[in-house]
């Protein structure tokens, strides 16, 4: 090739690569043919990579194959497979491959792949069924690249006993056969099978492996096998990667191993998303709300922008914390920023408003919500519900029943939530029977029964209460017995000691169930059984737990404890709380003068 063709093939290549419409590289096809430079191997790589992205009609290219010799060399089908595959129009790439065999050609052990990669695009199981046919009876089967390609993709598709039926008929398996298992039952939601998988492998796993298992034993809450797993990366020399490290981080955070995950976050030499997103979430989930929110001002010093799902997450933060104010900053915040709303962020944005008691904003936002998913409509419901409009909440469940969305378990939760705060036993009743009822046919949880008893309780139908108590398939729990306890004293009925006994049998650390019995017992004058409750706590090494406040300064998240004097700043706190008591004095007694 002269210096002049040279030239123009690089020209001809970035007219390819910028080209975006059919009529366009025909043009620039003639001048292929015209400087005979159409089979060159770059060529045809951009062509199909074009043909890929921008040309659902598969006739044209189909016809810029029949100027190649397939004989001597598969290279154009499969790439021109390939890029179909790989683009915006992989059911394309079906349609050449049966042209192109029954145009004589033949595949090989490249072309199966490029073809199955399509069908996982679509999640085509029934087309990977046949393409595994075709692999048997051309023979291709027995090469390992053709075995890995259909487990894989068996995998993606959701068909994990095809998978793994294919993975025991193979004679010999590498770490890519192991880890399209194992990522398979991964995206499946069969940890326990990817994990023993994993433990049966016979060969050195990769990062990819890896990545696969972590995430399994975070779902699984396996915090000694991953730290197990842990310890093997670290011999294999993965630890420096970004990918490995992040999931390190998120297997010990959905491990609720705080410390270890802080740990890696802090020795990472550079984040990305991922390192911020499973932090700032994990924390939230770990209930260290005042974490997470310290670690998104970190990450806004940083100069790192926050997307939508570490948003969310904060939000979220700010729900547990009731921290309007912050709240209201990230609504701004996703607005300034031009953020893209989804169903996420906006019922984030319900969640946040509503335990914050802004419920008009919580509606705002719920009605400008284009689309609505369960946990919006939950999040809107309990916010009504916790915001005491009770009425409102039921109104909105029944609009939710007449919906193409189905209340869930949560979604009576609110309700029964709703019931309980505004006193609508009736109505706590009727919703009760409809949640078990063929319509819904939903299974109560102890949350749905300790809400009933407490309405019931509120109402002073103990009776009632207890005998709905008899007819749990559990045993009660700490709410339900407090509940129990409170209409009790209220209303003088007697508590029994088949209910002392439950409380013994108890594991539950919160000492207010404790002290109102106690409390009750001493009203009634019942000291011995004031000294058993005593003595029940001291047993059980439970103390009453002291009041607390919290404020936000500077980002900052500070906590108060009664008679806790350990604050770094209590000095400071101390002088500016004698100042303050002192002008309140001076006030008072400027008032009593006049």
């Amino acid at each position: 090739m002269n210096k002049a063709s040279h030239s123009l093939k690089w020209v001809l290549l970035d007219f390819i690569h910028r080209c975006n419409d059919l009529r366009t590289f025909k043009q620039i096809h003639a001048c292929l043919l015209t400087s005979a430079i159409v089979t060159n191997d770059l060529v045809i790589t951009r062509a199909a990579n074009f043909f890929g992205k921008n040309v659902p009609d598969i006739h044209y290219p189909c016809n810029f194959l029949k100027q190649f010799d397939w004989s001597l060399s598969s290279f154009p089908c499969n790439l021109l497979i390939s890029g179909y595959g790989a683009g915006q129009l992989p059911w394309s790439a079906i349609l050449v491959y049966r042209w192109v065999v029954r145009n004589g050609f033949l595949p090989d052990v490249y072309t199966l792949p490029a073809v199955l990669k399509s069908c996982a695009k679509f999640s085509g199981v029934g087309e990977v069924r046949q393409f595994h046919s075709v692999a048997v009876r051309t023979g291709l089967w027995c090469d390992i690249y053709v075995q890995n390609s259909i487990v894989h993709v068996y995998s993606i598709c959701g068909d994990n006993v095809g998978a793994r039926k294919v993975f025991d008929e193979m004679l010999v398996r590498d770490v890519v056969s192991w880890t399209g298992l194992i990522s398979g039952y991964v995206k499946a939601g069969l940890f326990s099978d990817a994990v023993d998988m994993f433990l049966r492998m016979d060969v050195e796993p990769n990062e990819a492996t890896f990545v696969s298992v972590l995430g399994a034993c975070g779902k699984l809450g396996y915090l000694n096998l991953g730290k197990g797993i842990h310890g093997l990366v670290f011999k294999c020399s993965y630890v420096k990667e970004l990918v490995m490290s992040n999931a390190l981080m998120d297997m010990y955070i959905k491990c609720e191993s705080v410390t270890d995950g802080k740990k890696i976050f802090d020795e990472l030499p550079q984040k990305d998303v991922i390192s911020w997103t499973s932090m700032i979430g994990g924390l939230v989930q770990c209930q260290c709300p005042n974490e997470s929110l310290d670690m998104f001002c970190e990450m806004l010093d940083s100069g790192f922008q926050p997307d939508g799902i570490i948003l969310t997450s904060v939000l979220s933060a700010c729900a547990s914390l009731g921290s309007l104010a912050q709240g209201r900053w990230v609504h701004e915040y996703i607005d300034r920023g031009r953020i893209k709303w989804d169903v996420h962020i906006g019922t984030a944005l319900v969640d946040m408003y509503a335990k914050c008691g802004c419920i008009e904003m919580a509606q705002r936002v719920f009605n400008a919500m284009p689309s609505k998913n369960i946990r919006t409509w939950n999040a809107y419901i309990g916010g009504l519900a916790i915001n005491g409009d009770g009425k409102e909440a039921l109104r909105q469940f029944e609009v939710l029943a007449e919906s193409d969305t189905r209340p869930n378990e949560v979604t009576f939760l609110a309700v029964f939530t709703a019931c309980c705060h505004s006193g609508l036993v009736d109505e706590g009743r009727r919703y009760f029977n409809q949640m078990t009822s063929p319509r819904y046919n939903l299974s109560p949880w102890l949350e749905h029964y300790g809400c009933v008893v407490d309405l019931l309780c509120r109402a002073g139908l103990v009776g009632e209460a207890m005998e709905l108590i008899k007819t749990m398939p559990m045993a009660p729990d700490v709410q339900i017995l407090g509940a129990l306890l409170s209409a009790c004293n209220t209303y003088g009925n007697g508590f029994s000691q088949e209910m002392l006994k439950s409380l013994q049998n108890l594991e539950c650390k919160d000492s207010g169930i404790y002290v109102l019995l106690s409390n009750m017992y001493a009203t009634n004058k019942k000291w011995a059984e004031v000294r058993s409750v005593r003595r029940l706590m001291k047993e059980k090494g439970i103390s009453k737990s002291p009041g607390s406040s919290l404020i936000r300064v500077d980002g900052k998240n500070h906590e108060f404890l009664v008679r806790d004097d350990n604050h770094p700043q209590r000095e400071n706190i101390h002088v500016l709380l004698n100042t303050l008591a002192n002008q309140i004095h001076i006030e008072g007694n400027i008032d009593i003068l006049s």
